[in-house]
């Protein structure tokens, strides 16, 4: 299909992460305390974070399988398609379904940087955001940045701190980004999916009515 006849541009997509994601985004003074990618002895995979283990790599990633397969068992990247985490073979797939334009949700950190809050409301904030800035970094230089034009750059905030937060967004739309990912109800069911286990539920649900927020360059530095 030639560039020229691709009008589509999915909105709802996402990303698994590879497993080498952090290595250019992270200093080495957070080297040994950003999230690791594992290989268990019987093939498996997931990531470890301070000590909190996410075992669902792919989460529902069932790209190519037929319907009756779909689940959410998934549990290592050599079972799920390679366009689901490699971005040269992302763009393959989008070009044979006539897919222009792609804004990808993340999977490790939650939809809404889950996993990033939670550190941060158990205090150690300085981690928290440092990991959150880099995967912002990670998904606007490599995973949209590689493919200019294909991916419509999507940062997480940190919503636990609103002044943080403004920092972050005016500082990723310095780099290109204009849309960030937000729960419809950032007061109740996004804070409550950063600060407490049973709110990832909670945070997941909102997601399903979750919209990326567009920023022009004026608002985002206003």
């Amino acid at each position: 299909m030639q560039m020229n006849d691709m009008i589509l541009v999915s909105v709802d997509d996402h990303v698994c992460e590879p497993p080498n994601m952090w290595e250019r985004h992270v200093s080495p003074k957070w080297k040994d305390r950003a999230p690791r990618f594992v290989t268990k002895e019987d093939g498996t995979n997931l990531w470890v974070f301070e000590g909190q283990q996410i075992p669902n790599v792919g989460l529902n990633a069932v790209a190519g399988r037929p319907p009756e397969e779909y689940g959410v068992e998934p549990t290592a990247l050599s079972q799920l398609r390679p366009g689901c985490y490699d971005v040269d073979a992302r763009i393959g797939d989008m070009n044979v379904n006539g897919v222009l334009g792609s804004l990808c949700f993340p999977t490790v950190p939650g939809f809404v940087g889950e996993l990033f809050g939670r550190q941060a409301a158990a205090g150690d904030t300085e981690l928290a955001i440092t990991m959150l800035r880099a995967y912002n970094d990670w998904h606007i230089d490599d995973w949209c940045g590689r493919h200019p034009g294909r991916f419509i750059p999507l940062a997480i905030p940190s919503i636990w701190d609103p002044e943080e937060m403004a920092r972050e967004v005016r500082r990723v739309a310095g780099k290109g980004c204009h849309a960030i990912t937000f729960a419809d109800n950032p007061s109740a069911s996004a804070i409550r999916a950063c600060t407490t286990r049973t709110g990832i539920r909670s945070g997941r649900r909102a997601r399903t009515k979750a919209r990326s927020c567009a920023f022009t360059s004026a608002r985002a530095r206003a």
